[in-house]
């Protein structure tokens, strides 16, 4: 019986040829003994009773309950309607107890609507609290897209084999259907080795990317209709926004990072060590505004602790021993504009 389970739920289930043929005697005789057809089809009864029992158990053969060698077969589409009938019914059972379950969450309906506010219509804003949800949003988003991407991305140097590989799967579709692909990283993207080799693959494909020393935040948007930021509390949730002047304020944010951008291609050819020496003007520039080490290194996308050693070679190269020696020598070297050293 375990075998015919298994037979039964196979995605190409197989008969014995020896089932046929007990089947055929059985249908011209009228009768199951075993060690008759067994006799007659050349079989040992072992083999002969195993294919007998398959065949009642697949309802083709029925054995008489006072004289087991007086069964009898029937035609498959009975046998079909005998197998059918609890199947049929468990399925009726799962459809009605998923009628119920629906009628019962409809219920909430209401109340997530008047929660989440307008949002949830499908037009202005509306917060999602959960990763799973906003990874299935971004997916429809993604399916639906028909013309153009734009993405920010900070933290560009943290970027996982993964997760570059996760969304070169994602990307290699959107712009097989013709979607225009425009990405912003920050400069340390261009020293990391996952990152580099995804931009390479993706540009092949014909998407963009350029890099900047500071981006405006993480930022999608599907074809300047629908766009992603992030929730303020810094969870894995997600604001969409559908609302149109936000969204044309959005886009319009990303086009200006966009035209100061720096085009990234392939790191070996793209004048890194300028990128470096800009860098580090740029963290100069923070310093000197009297940014504090956390903030710069969120809006540079580097680590804490990259970025501090960064200040630290900077006040060394300078010979400074505070920050305001820092701004002082700069000025004098001609790194950073004489106002900025009077507001220090």
């Amino acid at each position: 019986m375990d075998n015919l389970t298994e037979n039964l739920t196979s995605a190409r289930p197989s008969v014995d040829p020896v089932d046929r043929q007990v089947y055929a005697w059985v249908l011209g005789h009228r009768r199951t003994a075993v060690k008759e057809f067994a006799h007659d089809l050349n079989l040992p009864v072992d083999r002969a009773r195993a294919s007998l029992e398959r065949l009642v158990a697949l309802r083709l053969v029925f054995l008489d309950p006072d004289d087991p060698d007086a069964g009898y077969a029937v035609a498959p589409e009975l046998a079909v309607t005998e197998l059918a009938a609890p199947v049929e019914a468990r399925i009726r059972a799962e459809q009605e107890q998923l009628a119920r379950t629906r009628a019962l969450l409809a219920d909430f309906a209401p109340v997530y609507q008047n929660s989440c506010g307008a949002g949830c219509s499908g037009t202005g804003v509306q917060v999602i609290a959960s990763l799973p949800e906003v990874r299935s949003a971004l997916n429809r988003a993604s399916d639906d897209c028909t013309l153009e991407v734009l993405a920010s991305q900070p933290g560009g140097g943290s970027r996982v084999p993964s997760a570059m590989e996760e969304a070169l799967v994602r990307d290699r579709a959107l712009l097989g259907r013709g979607v225009r692909m425009r990405t912003l990283y920050h400069h340390t993207a261009r020293f990391n080795g996952p990152s580099q080799a995804y931009v390479a693959a993706a540009s092949r494909l014909g998407g963009q990317y350029r890099t900047a020393h500071q981006l405006f935040g993480r930022l999608i948007v599907f074809d300047r209709e629908l766009a992603f930021v992030p929730v303020q509390d810094g969870s894995s949730g997600a604001v969409a926004i559908r609302e149109p002047s936000l969204v044309a304020y959005l886009c319009e944010l990303f086009e200006h990072t966009w035209a100061e951008a720096r085009p990234f291609a392939d790191a070996a050819d793209d004048g890194l060590e300028q990128v470096a020496q800009e860098l580090d003007e740029t963290i100069l520039e923070l310093l000197a505004a009297g940014i504090k080490d956390e903030t710069i290194a969120r809006r540079l996308g580097m680590s804490l602790r990259t970025t501090r050693r960064h200040i630290a070679d900077i006040m060394q190269q300078l010979n400074a021993e505070s920050r305001f020696q820092a701004g002082v020598a700069a000025v004098r070297a001609g790194l950073l504009p004489e106002e900025r050293s009077a507001d220090e």
